[in-house]
């Protein structure tokens, strides 16, 4: 080993936000690093970025290191997780690893999405297997999380173990394996762990997750006593609850329906994986209204209030076979993810409206958290025994308070990192050395680009102040020839003395030709840019706003 060879972790996106997972691992002296990649995960766009559909992390920093690159290893398919790949990769074109569960899920959406995704190679790995891709060995363990075959990762360098645990959480009796493998953590423990990278997502909340065990049972009483129909919405790619309900469903002598394309493609790669065996077959939509209300139930999506899932559609009646009457069960068998909660409150109004009775979390335990609680942080800690514990997998809050557990649990060297810090590990002082690249793209419909590429900052103004297009026509000598041509879009009609606010602004636009000489008109530009800023200051003089103005002039 060189002097200079060192050990560096560097996030991308996921640490110090809940979201867009991609953690780079790097060895070697700085101009020469060999790099592995974990996770390569999505957020969602909020209300302020209008019309853009994913938030992909900002892979710029690998665009000089992409020859030293050597491997992509996915924990989970989790689309914060997993969801940029199929977008990213073919920019990096570099091995990827992952289960049988997150390769069939990434096939899955390639079929359903042909327009915008390509191919992506993926070599099976699980918990329990061992990758070797240069300097670095990994090791996939399995731990218990809220999705089919999650697995953390045991990363051996010539200067030290890391573990990166993905997700995880601690669960004897989940309604779908695996379990986290204590005896094997406890195994790594004694072979020495100098780092471990550890989700923060719980890191506020005390004791223990409960059991998903608990909340099958919950579930499975809700069903028995309901004397209408039973409509469960949960994170489509919660498999094991997928499977919960429709257990319950077939014990109490009800058919199961399943509502969403994004659910139905999870539970096709599950039973192709062989996670549903046993399983009584679902119905399809037009047995739905032949079915007495007391014998179905409905599994759909739509729990983060999402307008074109079915629950959205359900709570507006613009479902052509599947309706709700007053009396049926809508059961919010999830977490509201944060920003989400004003949709989802718009979805229960509407389902209240129809007289349906909504369950949430907060009356009954029909949803549990697929990540550790702080008892279960401690346990981490007390099996791996790590040297230097680094909280990631959280926004600000959790970071710190993770931070403050690990160093009350006796943890020497917790460091505060964020997106973008490249933080030395080893060897000598535990400390950020640098600051790379970093921030978000954005995918809009079939592109990618950055904020200003794809236009979004106009896009905002747009949906704030609306827009209006004119065409001035002027003769050989600078006269105006008939009307100019006026469109507005998104602008009031009348201002506050009813008169027309295309009127005022047709006007304005015609003042602001015939109050420059006609010897100076012809300076297009110069007329275009005194059209734009007429028109402009004549919206806000009549409505206190500035529309976006797009200003020609002609000349025939």
């Amino acid at each position: 080993m060189a002097k200079q060879d060192e050990l560096v972790f560097l996030p991308l996106g996921g640490v110090g936000e809940i979201g867009m997972n991609l953690a780079l691992y790097g060895y070697g002296p700085p101009e020469h690093r060999q790099w592995i990649m974990v996770d390569c995960g999505v957020t969602f766009p909020g209300p302020d970025l209008p019309g853009v559909d994913l938030v992909l992390p900002d892979i710029r920093f690998l665009a000089s290191e992409r020859k030293n690159l050597k491997a992509i290893i996915i924990t989970h398919a989790h689309e914060d997780h997993y969801g940029a790949l199929a977008d990213l990769w073919p920019g990096l074109n570099v091995p990827v690893y992952a289960s049988g569960f997150t390769s069939g899920l990434l096939e899955a959406k390639r079929n359903f999405e042909k327009a915008t995704i390509g191919e992506v190679p993926v070599t099976p790995f699980k918990a329990g297997d061992t990758i070797n891709v240069g300097p670095f060995s990994i090791e996939g363990v399995a731990v218990n999380h809220s999705i089919p075959e999650p697995m953390s990762l045991m990363i051996r360098t010539p200067v030290g173990n890391v573990i990166h645990t993905g997700d995880w959480k601690i669960d004897h009796e989940p309604s779908l394996g695996p379990l986290t493998d204590e005896t094997r953590f406890r195994q790594l423990g004694d072979e020495g762990v100098l780092a471990l990278m550890c989700d923060s997502t719980n890191a506020l909340r005390d004791g223990v997750s409960p059991s998903e065990k608990d909340v099958s049972e919950s579930l499975r009483k809700i069903i028995e006593n309901a004397e209408g129909r039973v409509a469960i919405t949960t994170f489509s790619s919660n498999v094991g609850r997928i499977r919960t309900v429709a257990e319950a469903a077939e014990a109490a002598g009800r058919e199961v329906l399943l509502l969403g394309s994004s659910l139905k493609r999870v539970v096709n790669v599950a039973q192709d994986i062989g996670l549903m065996e046993g399983v009584k077959p679902f119905i399809s939509e037009d047995e739905y209204g032949y079915i007495p209300r007391d014998k179905v139930v409905v599994i759909l999506t739509g729990s983060q209030g999402e307008a074109r899932a079915a629950l959205a559609k359900l709570s507006r009646d613009e479902m052509r076979n599947v309706a709700f009457a007053a009396g049926d069960i809508v059961v919010f068998s999830s977490r509201a993810i944060p920003g989400n909660e004003k949709a989802i409150q718009d979805i229960k109004n509407g389902l209240v409206e129809q007289g349906v009775h909504i369950i949430t979390d907060t009356e009954a335990l029909v949803h549990v958290s697929g990540h550790p609680r702080r008892n279960e942080l401690q346990r981490m800690y007390e099996w791996t025994r790590p040297k230097i514990v680094v909280p990631v997998h959280g926004e600000a809050t959790h970071l710190t308070a993770h931070k403050e557990l690990a160093e009350q649990s006796g943890i020497a060297v917790v460091p505060r990192v964020r997106n973008g810090d490249i933080l030395r590990l080893a060897p000598g002082p535990v400390e950020v050395i640098g600051e790379a690249p970093h921030g978000r793209i954005y995918k809009d419909g079939t592109l990618i680009g950055d904020f200003d590429e794809m236009g979004i900052g106009e896009r905002k103004k747009l949906s704030y102040v609306g827009h209006v297009a004119v065409n001035v026509v002027l003769d050989a000598r600078y006269d105006i020839v008939g009307d100019p041509d006026l469109v507005s879009i998104g602008l009031p009609v009348y201002d506050d003395e009813g008169e027309e606010m295309e009127d005022t602004l047709f006007d304005a636009a015609i003042s602001a030709i015939e109050s420059i000489p006609r010897a100076r008109r012809k300076d297009i530009d110069m007329l275009q840019e005194a059209v734009r800023r007429a028109i402009r200051s004549a919206a806000n003089q009549a409505w206190g706003k500035k529309p976006v103005v797009t200003a020609f002039v002609t000349r025939v």
